[in-house]
């Protein structure tokens, strides 16, 4: 496909325009920067709902060494220690950097930042904004400034969903603006950074906008990236249950505070499923709350006595959530379930944010850094994104000339439909991963979802926003099958216990192919021999 129209973004382009994108773009604004923000700098990024805050070692009792010591336990044997140590030692740093850009964090009496605690941290280390709102109040400013930059060129409207190669080397995007007639755009630099969020949007049930679709990852696993870790999917344990897609968040903040988990029966629970109850690491709490409503039908966040009492000045977000909702939190609890929040997989880099591509970099929640491990430490999320950020600014070759009569592959997709015409289908996808791969996973269950998302992917062939949700949603698949053990975010019911020795994933778009068809062709064979040997009703 030819593209209608030819941008020369110059030295760099950064793909996404939530707190990575934002920020990187910021720390880079010393030359010329072209930033595309499909949704703009606010609602449309994942970051922009963040409620906790962004974690750093400054309290007067911590230390770097202590957040790494968390950090490190957290994502259980498969953090990266030596990342985990950058992470930790780079923070104060970089929350300086949002103080000097004007972020309005919570002050406590003696006019310093306020610091809370959430679950997994041995200290008060959470910074946050406007009580429970770090997240818009972070975009909203850092999206001014990057707004009146006159070295940041924002292409808004645009939607990137395939990159441009040329001799191997990653010169740009094909991007289009999703509007009538469909035309594609080659958007060129000498340096790509790819900082477009998550892969939320892929389950049924999540906290994530709807951009936060995988692109980023499925747009590098089809040309080729290593993709590490993509079976790590973190769900958040209080989700706000039955009020939208995606679902509001009760920041897990309200536990530190002393909010406790109960079920229909009006049982406090987490103390029977781990030593620290409320305040054991999400993957934990979320798979007790995702079984005691398998159990009793129901689970709620209760918040009654001086938390509800307190919620429209401590956590206005929350407060208002359940006002349009209904629930008054004085008189009984927030109904909750776990819905998928944040991916520690990615597209695999180094500690400087360079892909295994030439020319790409990635930043944000769309790369893995080996920061996470099996499952993320709270408030550890937007603080990568700024670490890494920084670290590609720093680091970044954008020294590649550009040929100005260069004919980049063309892109193998052709948007032809809108996502409303494909809706249906994304539907089928989510309830798939929500269904099969999501807080509990068996082979069967895994094997299935191999099935649904081949079919998927032939009515997506010629839709780029379902073509890389399929592509994406198959990486994870694959990973989670491959992975016989729980550990972290990743829980096989098939496969309880976790191995003594492991290592983190590593697979490219080909051997996740190579898997979920040796999967397929096995769950085909073993139905052929019930046929024959008259055993199927038995296992029916």
């Amino acid at each position: 496909m030819t593209p209608a129209n030819i941008i020369d973004a110059g030295d760099v382009l950064v793909v996404g325009a939530g707190l990575a994108g934002l920020y990187t773009a910021l720390k880079l604004s010393h030359r010329p920067v072209t930033l595309i923000a499909s949704a703009g700098t606010h609602k449309g990024s994942s970051s922009f709902w963040a409620q906790g805050g962004i974690a750093a070692a400054i309290g007067a009792d911590d230390s770097p060494d202590l957040h790494t010591e968390d950090t490190i336990r957290a994502g259980d044997g498969l953090v990266d220690e030596t990342i985990a140590a950058l992470l930790a030692h780079n923070a104060a740093d970089r929350l300086q950097d949002l103080v000097d850009f004007g972020v309005p964090f919570n002050k406590d009496l003696n006019g310093g930042l306020a610091l809370g605690r959430e679950a997994a941290h041995q200290r008060n280390r959470i910074a946050g904004v406007s009580g429970d709102r770090a997240g818009r109040e972070i975009m909203k400013c850092l999206g001014r400034l990057a707004e009146s930059s006159p070295s940041i060129n924002m292409l808004n409207g645009f939607s990137a969903y395939e990159l441009a190669i040329e001799d191997g080397r990653v010169v740009g995007v094909f991007a289009d603006t999703g509007k009538h007639p469909f035309g594609t755009t080659l958007i060129k630099a000498r340096a790509v950074i790819l900082a477009c969020g998550g892969s939320g949007y892929l389950y049924a049930t999540t906290t994530n906008p709807q951009f936060a679709n995988g692109a980023a990852l499925a747009m590098a696993a089809r040309a080729g990236a290593s993709i590490a870790d993509p079976e790590f999917v973190q769900f958040h344990p209080t989700a706000i249950h039955g009020m939208g897609d995606p679902a509001p968040l009760a920041t897990e903040a309200l536990r530190g505070v002393g909010a406790r988990l109960i079920n229909a029966r009006g049982e406090a629970f987490m103390s029977a499923y781990h030593d620290d109850a409320e305040m054991a690491p999400r993957d934990i709490v979320a798979r007790a709350v995702f079984d005691e409503i398998q159990k009793s039908g129901s689970v709620g966040l209760d918040l009654r006595g001086q938390i509800a009492e307190t919620l429209d000045e401590k956590f206005p977000t929350v407060a208002d959530y359940c006002k349009k909702g209904g629930v008054d939190p004085r008189v009984s609890p927030i109904p909750v379930a776990p819905a998928a929040h944040y991916h520690m997989g990615g597209i695999k880099v180094d500690q400087n944010g360079r892909t295994s591509l030439p020319g790409l970099w990635a930043c944000g929640e769309c790369a893995s850094t080996g920061a996470h491990g099996a499952n993320r430490l709270a408030s550890n999320s937007l603080l990568e994104a700024l670490v890494f950020g920084a670290r590609i600014a720093e680091h970044i070759d954008f020294t590649v000339p550009i040929r100005a009569a260069s004919s980049p592959q063309p892109p193998m997709l052709a948007p032809t439909t809108t996502i409303q015409q494909v809706m249906p289908a994304m539907q089928k996808l989510r309830d798939c991963m929500a269904r099969h791969v999501g807080v509990v996973r068996t082979r069967e269950g895994l094997e299935e979802a191999f099935v649904q998302l081949f079919r998927l992917e032939r009515i997506a062939s010629d839709t780029p926003d379902l073509s890389n949700m399929v592509v994406t949603a198959l990486m994870i698949t694959a990973a989670a099958y491959e992975r016989e053990e729980s550990r972290g975010s990743h829980f096989r019911s098939d496969y309880p216990n976790k191995h003594a020795i492991t290592e983190r994933s590593t697979l490219t778009l080909d051997d996740a192919r190579a898997i979920a068809s040796q999967a397929c062709t096995i769950d085909h064979d073993a139905e052929q021999h019930q046929k024959e040997t008259g055993t199927g009703q038995l296992m029916a």
